[in-house]
């Protein structure tokens, strides 16, 4: 039987906190003191550990530091304190979970059946790391270089645990992927993983979709509609473009996150969810708060353990890897045999990837499509915009500055943002879909971007661009 030691120093939570563990089919310890935690964890391992933070001989954050002693203990932080700041402490150093005094009753149930079997997930993640230097994947990422080493540390420490997660990095990095297999490796993977991109939904939709709605709630509601929460309860919810999303609706995003609950549009009946928030953005997010396309507030609860994945430029090494990858994937479903030449790998290394990852497939694609044999030996790449201004600037002058774009000392990030987009377009003679392969960005954030910088007449005059 799973055991749970329980630190706390006021009599009455712990009576409390040990009769609701000892329901759930827990055996349970008290102790009052750090010192007499360290003692209970010698004489009797525990699965869990409910400890306060404020505690008589020191903060409950002291025992993190305990690794020999607590052993694979799962650590759940309960404070009367609700300061964000410790709490995304806590998550950082390895806490599991974290509740507020009073705790309740039903999020302290959700926590404990999580809790059940973290030795499991630990040992797939023991036997996926060994793998990657067999055959250079983890779970569905591909990759042996440096930086993918680091992003396998971090989703192996983050996967096991409940905290929310930020996803940031280019488009076509990945992200998607990474959260995919953050709930694999997680205790929700028996359950549903939704993804949603927040900026493929109309704003007047967005939150039916996220919530749910009633029949009869607005025009077109012919029907009672259950949105991502409620068809997403006990599993992950993936909420890509997260900047993406309007305002007035990361207001209630933040409340249905604190509170656990929500409630379809036009009902006023609340309904609790348990989803995990894995979030991404393409965005830096402390630039998108000072521009106020991501409330401060949600940033915070959002950004409890941040993951940044790296551009394909900082890991061309791992294109040994994805390209035949990505050829297998076709060979698989084509029915035929092809391969590539060493030669062309040779020159897939040599290129910038703007698009990353995605660019790669892409050009895998139409790699193979173009090849009459099984031998793969010319690859069309797409003219690298970095290698092509460079060639075609004459000489600078005698101040320095040539042909290209030139952003002064003091230039604000959005700023920057806004003139490389703008003179991409112009270079690419105003051709959206090829700025935006340039970019690394998707076509519905290109126009999301016109739209903001007063050219929504310009980004509506060809068709606009699939969801």
């Amino acid at each position: 039987m799973p055991h749970v030691l329980i630190v706390e120093d006021d009599p009455n939570s712990a009576a409390m906190l040990s009769e609701l563990v000892a329901s759930e089919g827990f055996t349970t310890a008290m102790a009052t003191t750090l010192r007499e935690a360290r003692q209970q964890l010698t004489l009797m391992p525990a699965q869990a550990v409910l400890v306060d933070l404020q505690l008589p001989d020191g903060s409950g954050l002291d025992l993190f530091n305990d690794t020999d002693l607590r052993g694979n203990a799962e650590i759940v932080l309960i404070t009367g304190h609700a300061s964000i700041e410790t709490s995304i402490q806590a998550l950082r150093v390895g806490a599991a979970d974290y509740l507020t005094k009073p705790v309740n009753v039903a999020q302290l149930k959700r926590v404990l059946a999580r809790l059940t079997q973290p030795g499991d997930l630990r040992a797939e993640i023991t036997e996926l790391r060994k793998g990657i230097e067999s055959d250079g994947r983890f779970g569905q990422l591909w990759g042996r270089s440096a930086p993918m080493q680091r992003l396998y540390d971090q989703i192996a420490r983050v996967a096991p645990t409940a905290v929310s997660v930020l996803l940031v990095g280019e488009s076509g990095t990945g992200k998607e992927v990474v959260a995919q297999t953050i709930h694999d490796l997680s205790r929700r993977r028996t359950h549903s993983f939704l993804a949603v991109n927040c900026g493929a939904i109309s704003p007047q939709l967005i939150e039916s979709e996220l919530f749910g709605h009633e029949k009869g709630s607005f025009t077109g509601a012919v029907r009672q509609h259950r949105g991502f929460f409620e068809r997403a309860h006990g599993g992950t919810l993936f909420l890509d473009e997260i900047t993406e999303m309007p305002l007035d609706l990361q207001v209630k995003l933040l409340r249905v996150l604190e509170t656990g609950a929500f409630m379809r549009v036009g009902s006023d009946e609340p309904f609790e969810t348990d989803v995990r928030i894995i979030a991404a953005t393409n965005r830096e997010p402390m630039e998108a708060v000072r521009r106020g396309q991501l409330r401060e507030d949600l940033y915070y609860r959002l950004d409890v353990f941040q993951v940044r994945l790296p551009p394909l430029r900082e890991r061309l090494e791992d294109i040994d890897l994805l390209a035949p990858h990505f050829l297998a994937g076709l060979n698989a479903s084509e029915g035929t045999e092809r391969r590539f030449a060493p030669s062309v790998i040779e020159r897939l290394k040599q290129y910038g990837w703007p698009g990353n990852v995605r660019e790669l497939r892409n050009v895998v694609q139409r790699a193979a499509i173009m090849s009459d044999g099984a031998l793969i030996d010319q690859v069309r790449l797409p003219e690298d915009p970095q290698a092509t201004a460079s060639a075609a600037a004459p000489p600078p002058s005698e101040t320095g500055r040539g042909p290209g774009l030139w952003v002064p000392v003091g230039s604000s990030i959005a700023d920057v943002e806004r003139k490389l987009i703008m003179a991409t377009l112009d270079a690419c003679g105003g051709v959206r879909e090829r700025s935006a392969e340039i970019l690394g960005i998707s076509l519905k954030t290109l126009y999301n971007r016109l739209r903001e910088y007063g050219q929504a007449a310009e980004a509506s005059s060809g068709p606009s661009p699939s969801a």
